[in-house]
């Protein structure tokens, strides 16, 4: 009998998912709790198991689409005519896993009710992920190439995929490259980003024929994957790209927040010698213990104390109500630049924590968020919202709210600069703060003041050490 697989409530709140990638196809074979689909809910990718055993008869969510929790996303014909269900199976109390981690939980066949998500769409099927030989980063938002029956190309994995690290399938449809037209070098045949880069440089040097695009002599023709073709670079003028996943989300809350949030940016500058020399002095004590100690976990700490002096920072805007909700916790969310997109891990209670547990909690979101490992409510209920370009570089940014709060940080370089002290010019480590705040619910002058507590913190930590806030 036919089951009819529904969107499933992932929990905290989510009312709808957005498909980013199948691992089955129309007319393949699956179990129960084998990878089905990957979901991106409001800021996290869930994985979403197989239901039922059977064979998937038709998809009816295309990538990239967005659908509502129990739409229909597939129908799967159930081994030994089981009973039909339109009901999805009930969400399990386990946090989601993310795509990261769908080769683990495949491989080690872990126990599970098949929870993890599903869309509604026109069906766009995608062939069955490969399985790579060490965990890594899962591409959510790629679809999956088919490899030619080229002779002497790449190994192929079951469902004709190529093996390969994501990074190099990533790479390979920048280029409008088939995998399976390039020969790999690596064991079993596995294509390297070098095998990559060789095969694109012979491609651009071979002669063309009657105008063809030129390509090796054993490779079908190229056929970028995924729903939008790109041209060979050679002849490119432009490339388009699906906005979906981390990307399309980011889209939503930026733009909202700046339909919605009246911003206003104040700019000041900090003193940070006593900083770097109290970092300096601690960095070995605590890579004792095995943390790494950045700058975030005192800017953390400064911030926390200042948002508790002056609370409608610390705070959303009810639009709807027409409510301000002030928070009475304190989870400071922190922007992690990730090869997914901008992800923004958030350390709940972030005010009970001690500068070298800050620390650590912060280097383990961080890796995670870069892993793609991150559980939903570790991207969730932030009050407050840090963002440090400082390891990059730049002087001063205007950054936007991060929707629905009401105020954010912006964190800047550490450089020296010549700076008049006791009527001389001395050269002291200096950086720049900025926070742009909600003038709805802030005033600009509350926002000033917020900045004036952080940087006296920050000028004088040793005052964040001994609790004196």
């Amino acid at each position: 009998m036919a089951y009819e697989f529904k969107l499933p409530d992932i929990g905290e709140g989510i009312a709808e998912g957005e498909i980013t990638r199948w691992r089955v196809t129309e007319g393949q074979s699956v179990q129960e709790n084998d990878p089905f689909v990957e979901v991106m809910t409001d800021k996290a990718t869930v994985e979403i198991t197989a239901p039922a055993t059977g064979v998937v008869r038709s998809i009816k969510a295309a990538a990239g689409t967005t659908v509502p929790v129990g739409a229909v996303i597939a129908v799967i014909e159930r081994a030994g005519g089981g009973a039909a269900s339109a009901e999805a199976p009930k969400a399990s109390a386990e946090a989601p896993r993310t795509s990261a981690e769908a080769p683990k939980a495949a491989a080690a066949s872990k126990p599970g009710t098949g929870t993890r998500g599903a869309a509604a769409g026109a069906p766009a099927p995608q062939p069955a992920p490969e399985k790579p030989p060490h965990p890594a980063k899962a591409d959510s938002a790629a679809p999956a190439e088919k490899a030619p029956p080229a002779a002497g190309n790449g190994s192929t994995l079951p469902g004709g995929r190529v093996l390969a690290a994501p990074a190099v399938r990533r790479r390979a449809r920048e280029l409008g490259v088939e995998l399976g037209s390039v020969t790999g070098s690596g064991p079993a045949g596995r294509v390297s980003q070098a095998d990559l880069e060789q095969f694109v440089q012979s491609r651009a040097v071979a002669p063309s024929a009657g105008g063809a695009r030129a390509a090796a002599p054993s490779a079908a023709p190229a056929r970028p994957p995924g729903p939008v073709a790109a041209p060979a670079p050679s002849s490119a003028t432009e490339e388009r790209i699906p906005l979906r996943g981390i990307r399309k989300r980011v889209a939503e809350r930026m733009a909202k927040s700046k339909r919605t949030a009246a911003h206003f940016t104040y700019v000041d500058e900090v003193d940070v010698t006593r900083l770097v020399e109290t970092r300096e002095a601690l960095k070995a004590a605590a890579a004792e213990q095995g943390v790494k100690l950045t700058y975030m976990p005192f800017i953390v700490q400064a911030t926390v104390a200042a948002l508790k002096r002056f609370p409608a920072l610390n705070a959303s805007l009810d639009d709807e109500k027409q409510e301000i909700v002030v928070k009475r916790v304190w989870h400071v969310g922190f922007a992690c630049d990730t090869e997914q997109g901008l992800v923004v891990p958030v350390v709940k209670d972030a005010d009970r924590r001690s500068l070298l547990n800050l620390a650590a909690a912060i280097q383990d979101l961080a890796a995670r968020a870069r892993e793609g490992r991150l559980a939903l409510d570790e991207v969730t209920g932030s009050t407050f919202t840090i963002t440090n370009a400082g390891n990059i570089g730049g002087i001063l940014a205007t950054p936007v709210i991060n929707h629905p709060e009401v105020a954010i940080l912006g964190v800047h370089k550490i450089a020296d600069r010549a700076v008049v002290r006791d009527g001389a010019i001395v050269v002291r480590k200096m950086m720049n703060l900025s926070v742009s705040i909600d003038h709805r619910v802030v005033d600009g002058a509350d926002g000033a003041r917020f900045m004036n507590a952080v940087i006296e913190l920050l000028e004088e930590p040793r005052r964040l050490l001994l609790g004196s806030l």
